[in-house]
């Protein structure tokens, strides 16, 4: 089980030059969980999607819906006053700080491509090239 973050998610979901490397993750590992802030998250992304013209309304609703019900009993609430704490000790949002409370709550890694995440939560957040590199 590892935490992923939306990124993760869109980069696998979505037409994606990261998807061949997302989905051997996937392989590595299936049983992903995610906040429930990363349904908000993606949706974001998918609508940047939907403007740019990379795919219509009827197609980003089927991805949607068929994903998130892939993901049911993986979206899971994270403890504010954690948050706030990740927030207090460092530079990164509060909903970067979102996917790295679950990860420590949860005793798991969190993947992610981001580089702020990665450098200031090295404890607990990994590159998806170090994890296949480590459980590969």
């Amino acid at each position: 089980m590892i935490v992923v973050d939306t990124n993760v998610l869109a980069y696998f979901w979505l037409k994606s030059p990261y998807f061949d490397q997302v989905a051997r993750l996937y392989e590595a590992d299936p049983e992903w969980i995610v906040p429930d802030l990363c349904k908000s998250e993606f949706r974001n992304i998918a609508a940047g999607y939907l403007r740019k013209g990379f795919y219509t309304l009827e197609e980003l609703n089927w991805i949607i819906f068929n994903k998130e019900n892939k993901l049911l009993g993986s979206y899971l609430e994270v403890d504010s006053t954690d948050v706030m704490s990740l927030v207090n000790q460092s530079t990164c949002s509060a909903y970067d700080c979102e996917f790295v409370a679950l990860a420590k709550s949860m005793g798991k890694s969190l993947v992610t491509y981001d580089k702020k995440v990665l450098t200031e939560f090295s404890m607990v957040a990994v590159s998806v090239e170090q994890f296949l590199g480590k459980y590969l």
